[in-house]
């Protein structure tokens, strides 16, 4: 009679076994197949970017996966910057953090759970990014000027590099605390900075004792490493672009506090609310990060050129 309950438990836990990986494995394929419609949707053009607050729920053996209702694209868009859900899935700006370092308020933006991350939903990404580049784009054809925020190390070049050829001021080394909200300290150390650059420049450096001038290129170097990407800045930026909201909070709350609009990349363990516009996308990649910068580096020229030919 033992040998005979035993073999029952030993079958009782083979079939529940066998129902775990059956349900692992089907939720794997709902996740793929989540994603893969995404992109279908997208390729084609059948929907624009808005998404309802009306949920579909499907309905995969005991696994549910909600999925929002989008409408269909409009035909009144004004502009298109050709933002490609392929490139971006390349790029892997649908990669968000780990499930277990989330913010609640990013759940309307995540798509789906898979090996311990989030996946961005795209489509809002997309959105979101497009409205951002016609704000960039209406704004730079009226003549307004920007400041790039990311110091993170990696991504250092990528934004100085964005920066120059969208001519736009930024920082990518260090935040330095009230950059703008103590904007009077700010432009005495600009000032400043000029004066050394100057003087640099007309070998005025060499006119000095060794000491003097050793400490005065310190000086310089310093001021250039914090304040090189802002040395043309004359005033307040009208708009303000932040890379990771989270490495760059100091600089946002300056924004707010000031009333300066911002447009941030926020991963899911950010805000949503903090920004005026908030592009969820992966903050960690480099690749990701300049398809961001890409597309509002190509608005902001677009607006550039308009501002020239109506000037």
């Amino acid at each position: 009679m033992t040998f005979k309950l035993s073999s029952e438990l030993v079958d009782a836990a083979k079939e529940s076994g066998d129902a775990i990986r059956k349900k692992e494995e089907t939720h794997r394929m709902a996740e793929e197949l989540l994603l893969a419609l995404y992109y279908l949707v997208y390729v084609t053009e059948l929907i624009t970017f808005e998404i309802t607050d009306y949920t579909q729920k499907i309905l995969f053996g005991s696994l549910f996966i909600p999925m929002s209702l989008i409408p269909r694209r409009s035909s009144s868009t004004s502009r298109y910057w050709n933002i490609n859900l392929e490139e971006m899935m390349e790029a892997g700006v649908h990669f968000g953090d780990g499930t277990r370092k989330w913010n609640p308020k990013m759940a309307p933006y995540i798509s789906a759970k898979r090996k311990g991350i989030h996946i961005t939903n795209l489509t809002r990404t997309a959105h979101f990014l497009s409205e951002a580049c016609d704000l960039v784009f209406d704004a730079t054809s009226r003549g307004k000027q920007f400041l790039i925020v990311c110091t993170k190390n990696k991504a250092a070049d990528s934004v100085e590099w964005a920066a120059i050829r969208a001519r736009c001021h930024y920082v990518n080394k260090k935040w330095l605390g009230g950059m703008l909200t103590n904007w009077s300290t700010t432009e005495k150390r600009l000032h400043k900075f000029r004066d050394l650059r100057t003087e640099q420049k007309t070998e005025g450096f060499h006119r000095l004792p060794k000491r003097d001038a050793a400490v005065l290129k310190r000086q310089l170097s310093r001021l250039e490493t914090y304040l090189g990407g802002i040395k043309y800045m004359t005033g307040l930026p009208d708009i303000v672009i932040i890379i990771d909201q989270q490495e760059e909070y100091t600089a946002l709350r300056e924004c707010i506090t000031l009333g300066i609009p911002t447009i941030s990349l926020i991963d899911t363990n950010c805000n949503p609310d903090l920004a005026d516009i908030s592009i969820p996308a992966n903050d960690d990649a480099i690749a990701s990060i300049r398809f961001i910068l890409n597309k509002l580096v190509f608005a902001i020229c677009e607006g550039r050129s308009s501002y020239i030919q109506n000037s």
